[in-house]
């Protein structure tokens, strides 16, 4: 039907639009041919692989076990006084009960549960809470390392990895040297040093002045990343009322080092200036002394130092015990001889060191007793005298007479190193800063 109504469409139209048809139809067809000429080429003409399917088996990889692809979390918390180990647990996000029976019940774990108040703990966990490690310092320094193998605890103990770090500080004096320490954000440790460093030059109890300055180079180890302890000062300066003083660690062999001033003099005196670290001076020496007991006026050759009862007392220099025991006023007493014209004596001792005997050799700093109040005393504290050629003589103000400068023998390897602890000093100096690691 639809072929019969073009052809009577064809019959019916003009003349001029069927010339024109026939051209457009016939211009067309070479066109045509060429299209139909080039569909009809061979594929293989045109270097061109034939298309095949292939059919082969690959093998995929193998899906890891949930459990060990599961994100694992780090947690820090610090051992505080009274802690259970559940307690402690549970600020490390840890929630497993097989980890808590091994860690409370186990002869393994027994470090762990006697660890001291400070100590740094680090636990790896899951995100459920899961334990997978447990790590921490044990008293050696070593990382003690706890894992969870196969579904069972077990522990490690990884050799300490100490490294030491150099700090250095600066601070100023407004009310006195712990709080100046404290501001300056040194570590107590430090700070009994640099007292200790300076304590014959410089009176810390009536020396100190507003504005007086100082700056300490020390060192930090670190056990495995963690702090372990605070090392020795390698230098320092101390600018009391407009005085510079400045000492600089030389170690001239693995078991023997001191300090020096940089020309190489001793820093030390042969005499500390106080016996005890932490104290105040409660009576200075005097001629004329209202007693307190005898309730009457006579001389006090000596200096009372008051502190806590049970303080550390430290022989002031090397020497040898020469008296151990009661005596009199001064109740438990010690005296040590030093250097043939030097007498120290400490009196009022609630106790002596264990062991400590007539004839026995100490060493400047060794703790020789603890602070009482035997004798005729009204409180704790300490009696110290200081005697030359046996005549009792103000301890404080007395001129102390210097230790031994460095050999000269070490003067050639000493000089570099005193050097460039005095550059860092200067650079402190200037630039002013507070805090510099």
């Amino acid at each position: 039907m639809l072929t019969q109504n073009l052809l009577n469409q064809e019959r019916k139209m003009p003349e001029s639009k069927k010339k024109l048809r026939w051209f457009v139809a016939l211009s067309t067809l070479p066109l045509l041919g060429v299209v139909t000429a080039f569909g009809l080429v061979p594929q293989n003409d045109f270097d061109l692989t034939s298309s095949r399917v292939a059919i082969e088996e690959i093998a995929l990889p193998k899906v890891a076990d949930p459990e060990t692809t599961a994100a694992s979390y780090w947690r820090n918390e610090r051992v505080q006084r009274g802690d259970t180990v559940a307690e402690l647990l549970t600020r490390l996000n840890i929630d497993d009960a097989a980890a808590s029976d091994y860690l409370r019940k186990t002869a393994d774990a027994a470090s762990f549960r006697k660890l001291p108040v400070g100590t740094e703990v680090q636990a790896e966990t899951t995100a459920s809470g899961g334990l997978i490690a447990l790590r921490f310092l044990g008293d050696n320094g070593a990382q003690i390392l706890i894992e969870r193998q196969d579904g069972v605890f077990k522990i490690r103990n990884l050799p300490a990895q100490l490294e030491k770090r150099l700090f250095v500080r600066t601070g100023e004096i407004k009310t006195n040297l712990y709080a100046a320490t404290d501001d300056a954000g040194m570590p107590e440790a430090a700070a009994n040093q640099l007292n200790e460093l300076f304590s014959g030059d410089i009176d810390f109890h009536h020396d100190l002045r507003k504005g007086d300055k100082f700056t300490v180079v020390y060192e930090m180890t670190y056990s495995n990343g963690a702090l372990l302890h605070t090392g020795r000062i390698q230098a320092a300066e101390f600018i009391n009322q407009g005085h510079t003083y400045r000492a600089v660690y030389f170690q001239k062999d693995e078991q023997h080092g001191d300090y020096y001033t940089p020309e190489g003099k001793s820093v030390h005196k042969a005499f500390l200036r106080s016996p005890i670290e932490f104290s105040r001076v409660s009576s200075r020496f005097s001629l004329s002394r209202f007693h307190p007991i005898l309730n009457k006026w006579r001389s006090h050759k000596g200096t009372d130092f008051a502190a806590p009862m049970g303080t550390k007392v430290k022989v002031t220099a090397d020497g040898v015990v020469s008296v151990v025991g009661k005596q009199g006023g001064y109740g438990n007493v010690i005296m040590v001889n030093h250097q043939g014209r030097y007498t120290t004596v400490y009196g009022h001792l609630s106790r002596f060191a264990k062991g400590l005997h007539n004839g026995q050799r100490v060493a400047q700093g060794e703790v020789i007793g603890y602070v009482g109040m035997t004798g005729l005393a009204t409180g704790p504290h300490l009696h110290y005298e200081f005697r030359v050629n046996g005549q009792q003589t103000d301890p404080l103000r007395v001129a102390l007479p210097d230790a031994k400068p460095i050999d000269s023998s070490y003067l050639a390897a000493f000089q570099p190193v005193a050097n460039d602890f005095v550059a860092r000093l200067d650079l402190m100096r200037n630039t002013n800063l507070a805090k510099l690691d």
